[in-house]
């Protein structure tokens, strides 16, 4: 890899995700001060989708926190970040439908959320020991040891590029779900995709890097074996 080509790597390495958050906080922060038609907020939107559709089993809660929205499978919970959670802005309803999204793909045993839930350990080894073992391989140029190293990244990326259709389907879900519940009125649904959209790229620009990064491993992998 030339230094040309690495400077570009590094610097798309580095600014996509920048970008990514940018346009999600930029996004929300315009439509955070944009009232709902049905003025409700966050909190009842989450549960007027929840009971229209039949989940009775799962508490909605504010959470601390800028964005630290979340459905918790294990417990049962939406959690919504404060503003969400007490505001009736275009964002916070866009948002809580997102994670009762989640919530929905849960009670209908979607096949990606539990793939996804089965990849978790697999996933924490391979973001907890990849980076050790690919920089020990690469120093003592032991390829087995990269190899070994590769394995583990590539169930970490694996998991990322399976919360793609997990946040997809959710954010589809929550379009659906705001229009025939009435939250939102058919001409705000431009404004409130945008919301889902810009949360969707900062999933995209972790794939995206996580990706690239397998590659120049694996590149070096094969270089190193020549």
């Amino acid at each position: 890899m030339g230094l040309g080509t690495l400077l570009i790597y590094f610097a798309v390495l580095l600014i996509l995700p920048l970008w990514a958050q940018s346009k999600v906080k930029n996004t929300y922060k315009k439509y955070m001060k944009v009232p709902s038609s049905s003025g409700m907020p966050g909190a009842d939107v989450a549960r007027r989708i929840l009971q229209e559709n039949g989940i009775y089993d799962v508490r909605v809660e504010e959470t601390k926190g800028f964005l630290s929205d979340h459905y918790d499978p294990r417990k049962k919970v939406v959690r919504l970040s404060s503003h969400n959670y007490h505001e009736p802005s275009k964002a916070a309803a866009a948002i809580a439908a997102h994670e009762v999204g989640h919530a929905i793909q849960d009670a209908e045993d979607y096949a990606f959320l539990r793939f996804r839930h089965s990849l978790v350990p697999l996933a924490n080894l391979g973001s907890n020991f990849s980076f050790f073992l690919i920089i020990a391989g690469i120093l003592l140029t032991i390829p087995g040891l990269l190899g070994v190293g590769i394995v583990f990244m590539a169930f970490a990326v694996l998991f990322q590029l399976v919360t793609l259709p997990v946040e997809f389907n959710a954010s589809n879900r929550a379009m659906d779900q705001l229009v025939s519940t009435g939250v939102i009125a058919n001409n705000e649904h431009g404004e409130t995709k945008k919301v889902l959209n810009a949360a969707a790229l900062t999933y995209v620009a972790a794939a995206v890097v996580a990706l690239m990064e397998l590659a120049r491993f694996v590149l070096m992998f094969l270089h190193m074996n020549e």
